[in-house]
């Protein structure tokens, strides 16, 4: 009897110590697994950290790697829907390293701080030891990127309880459309000064009437919203339309380049086409014509020109840009005659990457200090 006494607890407490080993391996291997993925989590750590290291002193940019991380983060988050490619991506990430930029929204949403990062980044490529050809397809890339930031609505606002006073809105009925400046934002309503006509007398829109928006901001980005008038009040004074608020706008598209307006002294040739089928080839006139470049982008100029040309005329441009020349072939899409002058609108055929970039450098001010 003793001896079950004995027997019995102790098969218990070996029952107890083979549960006890079974479970402690399993939480040895899943502790093993633990560590192994902290050890491989810290490599790639590693390597990333070197590797942002790497390209930070191979380009002079002046961020630190943990930074770059971030950087890298923001800028995908506020790109995003915009269409930049992995080259471009990259691009982007490397005008903010040049330029040491911590605050990524701010630089995307302002663009004079946007500006002058693209300027230095600019500089530096040019004073950069790469081949000549690499340099103008950095250069290339740099400026296609520039130019889809340009047309994106990055920046831009969701709301009219976001317009800023003074904004002028053009309002547009069936029959008429007239500019009214913003008095306040504040309420319910936009506050908006009552339009008035050539003469100055008021012009009473109907309330409950509804209204087509268009609008500016500092950055030139366009809007259109639609409204409706809700009643009219005085501030100060002053007459006063009430509008509702609107949560639906929509950006409006810019041009797909972005333009300078100038006076370049220019030469310009005609170019014809010789030949048939495979055997045709562009000839260039030796004559050649005077004329003023009076506003330009990547994608076609204005000339003003005393010259006659013709619409659908193939034409070569030359100008001069600090000691380099900037040559393209162009068409003319339409002409404008004001007395013995024409201002004849030009769209590109074809650009040299220099002087595509050359161009790009003008229109954006990069080329002075």
């Amino acid at each position: 009897m003793m001896k079950g006494l004995f027997f019995y607890p102790l098969q218990l407490a070996l029952s107890d110590m083979k549960m006890e080993s079974t479970f402690s391996l399993r939480d040895s291997i899943l502790l093993l697994v633990f560590i192994a993925v902290i050890a491989i989590v810290l490599v790639i750590i590693n390597i990333f950290s070197k590797n942002t290291s790497g390209r930070k002193s191979g380009s002079g940019s002046g961020s630190g790697s943990k930074n770059s991380f971030f950087l890298g983060f923001s800028i995908g988050k506020m790109i995003r829907g915009i269409g930049l490619n992995h080259e471009q991506k990259k691009m982007l990430d490397f005008v903010f390293k040049t330029d040491g930029v911590t605050d990524v929204e701010k630089s995307l949403t302002t663009p004079a701080l946007l500006d002058r990062h693209f300027r230095r980044a600019y500089r530096a490529i040019e004073q950069s030891k790469s081949l000549n050809a690499e340099k103008q397809h950095k250069l290339s890339v740099l400026f296609s990127t520039r130019n889809l930031l340009e047309n994106s609505a990055i920046g831009t606002i969701a709301s009219t309880r976001e317009l800023k006073e003074n904004t002028t809105l053009t309002l547009s009925t069936v029959r008429e459309k007239f500019n009214v400046i913003v008095v306040s934002i504040k309420g319910e309503n936009i506050s908006v000064e009552t339009p008035k006509t050539i003469l100055g007398s008021q012009i009473k829109v109907s309330k409950g009437t509804r209204l087509s928006v268009v609008f500016f901001t500092k950055s030139n980005k366009g809007f259109t919203f639609n409204t409706r008038v809700t009643g009219y009040s005085s501030m100060h004074g002053v007459p006063i339309m009430l509008l509702s608020h609107s949560n639906q706008l929509r950006f409006l598209s810019q041009r797909r380049f972005y333009r300078r307006h100038t006076s370049i002294a220019c030469f310009l040739y005609v170019v014809y086409i010789e030949g048939k089928g495979k055997k045709q080839r562009l000839v260039v006139d030796k004559r050649r014509i005077s004329g003023y470049i009076a506003d330009i982008s990547v994608g076609g100029c204005s000339i003003k020109t005393t010259a006659p040309v013709n619409v659908g005329a193939r034409l070569k441009i030359e100008f001069e840009q600090g000691e380099d020349k900037v040559a393209a072939l162009g068409q003319v899409l339409r002409i404008n005659r004001k007395g013995v002058n024409s201002i004849i609108h030009i769209r590109f055929l074809k650009v040299t990457q220099k002087s595509m970039n050359l161009i790009n450098a003008f229109v954006y001010d990069y080329l002075t200090e």
